[in-house]
Order: structure tokens, then sequence, then C-alpha cells
């Protein structure tokens, strides 16, 4: 299905290829600098930290509607092994976790997505190797993600606990987010939208919490490019709204962040007790340190980010 016309003006009006050089990988990243850091740093009052990442279990997101995409497996390799034959000297116990870069928190790579033959920055899609992986625009190529966060509990906006449709969210949230916490969007800071989605997770409505959701619409993509947001996560398992906003644009969003604006987006992340805390203490900004697992050619990348305050 080929975008249509009217998102695709919209993707000529929010595009940053060339903005950081013919050669730039990371997109959005770069709008992340040395006073954006300290800004995070400078919400980091209370000495308090939240993990923002979901179990990595067989309890997870997946529905195997993607091929290939299943909940982390854990296996046992030794248990107790006496390296040495001699089980009063040094033992050890060794396991591995088979699972998709994308099936738990996760971060989209900047090569996940494409249209018309090309990723971000005029990469052609033929960057991403069957065999190796993305050779360009690949998770590695993030570095280090420690920025503000800013929490934008779209859910304590709306007054509901969950949405029963797959409400896209606006610009205009994002900014009565921002709005009511007393913040201002700055470039570099990262948006951590909390939707209440989680919940179906939480017990054991899997297909719930993948079937029906809000998410990121297209009404946002416009002020996310205007306020130089460097990246963008979710409680959702779509990231945007799913069904989709437009039956014609399926996973749109998508295709104008990652392809157009070389945006990071996150989903599968646990915003609820950060968000619980914003709202008693009234104040709604962190430090987030967020760098994904840097594998090699990897198309998206695990992550467990944590949140400061």
């Amino acid at each position: 299905m080929s975008l249509p016309e009217d998102l695709r003006a919209l993707a000529a009006r929010v595009s940053n290829w060339g903005r950081w050089g013919p050669d730039d990988q990371r997109g959005t990243l770069n709008h992340i600098d040395a006073a954006t850091v300290r800004r995070g740093v400078a919400a980091a009052r209370r000495g308090l930290a939240f993990s923002l990442s979901i179990p990595m279990d067989e309890h997870g997101p997946q529905t195997g509607r993607i091929p290939g995409r299943e909940n982390p497996r854990h296996e046992m390799l030794v248990t107790g092994w006496p390296v040495t034959g001699d089980p009063g000297d040094f033992t050890t116990s060794d396991d591995k976790v088979t699972t998709g870069l994308q099936s738990a928190t996760h971060w989209d790579a900047l090569a996940h997505v494409g249209y018309d033959g090309l990723l971000y920055n005029g990469v052609p899609m033929e960057a991403v190797d069957p065999q190796r992986g993305a050779t360009r625009l690949g998770i590695e190529r993030f570095g280090p993600v420690a920025s503000r966060g800013v929490v934008c509990d779209v859910a304590r906006l709306h007054g509901v606990e969950t949405f029963d449709d797959p409400y896209p969210i606006t610009g205009d949230d994002l900014e009565a987010c921002a709005a009511a916490a007393g913040l201002t969007v700055q470039a570099g800071d990262v948006l951590l939208v909390r939707t209440g989605q989680l919940h179906w997770l939480r017990v054991g409505e899997r297909h719930r919490y993948a079937d029906v959701s809000p998410g990121i619409g297209i009404g946002a993509v416009e002020w996310l490019a205007d306020h130089r947001v460097a990246a963008v996560a979710t409680d959702t398992h779509a990231f945007e709204p799913y069904p989709p906003e437009r039956p014609d644009a399926l996973f749109c969003v998508h295709m104008l962040l990652l392809r157009d604006l070389g945006m990071p987006q996150g989903q599968q992340w646990d915003l609820d007790a950060l968000a619980a805390d914003c709202a008693a203490e009234g104040s709604w900004d962190c430090l987030l340190v967020a760098t994904p697992l840097p594998v090699t050619g990897g198309c998206g990348g695990l992550v467990a980010p944590t949140a400061l305050r």
C-alpha cells in the first residue's frame, strides 16, 4: 500500500534527510546535547529510580501475529557445573534467552521501517541484508541514550484508566500534558507517553493489549518535529493506534517517524509507577537512561530503561 499523497506532503514537511549530513545514522538523537543531558540530571531531584521495562518471560505481549516475533524463552545451559571437576571448588550456572529484538521493551532502529525502497536519510532498503541485518542504521548506531524524559500521561489527561478504542494521540494532547505539568518540551527531550494500555498485559489479556490500542496518531507528527523531540516511547504494543487510524495508511506513523524524521520510537515500556509518582509529586520530568543493547545490525534493540527522579 503506497503512502497517500496528503501524508507524502506531511513527510516532505517534517523530513530530516540531510539535516545532520549525508552519512548521519542517528536521526533525531542528534538533538540530545550536553545541555539536554544536564537538564535531565537536574530533574533527578529525589534520588528515586524507576525501571520502565516489562518482564522478559513467556508471559510477554507477543501473540504470534508477526512471524518469528515470540516472547522470550529462558533456558539453562549448565547449573552448578564444577569447572575443575571438584564440586568444592568453583562452580557456575549459565543460561541464555532466545527472543526477537522487538519482543519486549525496546527501541525500533531507524533500519526497521521504510517505503519506496528507501530508509531514513535516503539509505536504500537493500542496506538491510538477509544474513547480516542492518549494514546501516542499525541499533548499534544509537550510541548512549541519556536525556531529560518528559512524562505525558494521556490517560490521566482524558480521565480514563484505559481507552476503549484506538484513540489517536494528537499534538494537542501532548501540548496539553506538557502545559498541565508546567513544562516546555525542548529540543532533545524524550517523551514518555502513557495510555494505561499496559493494564491489559498485567491482567493476562495479551490479545486485548495488542488488538485494540491507542497510540501516537498522525496528528502528533508535526508537533514532534516542530519541538525537535529526540525520541518517543509508549506503553503500547503497536506504538500507533491499532486498528489503524487510516485503513489506507497502515503503520504510517512508523513510516513518517522512522523513515522521514529519523525519530526512534519505543514500545512496550512500563510507565505506570513512574506516572503515579509524577502525579503524587506534581512534577513530570526525569533523567532517562535508555541505551539499547548494541546488537550489530539490529533492526530493533531490547532496552531496560531507567528513570531517575
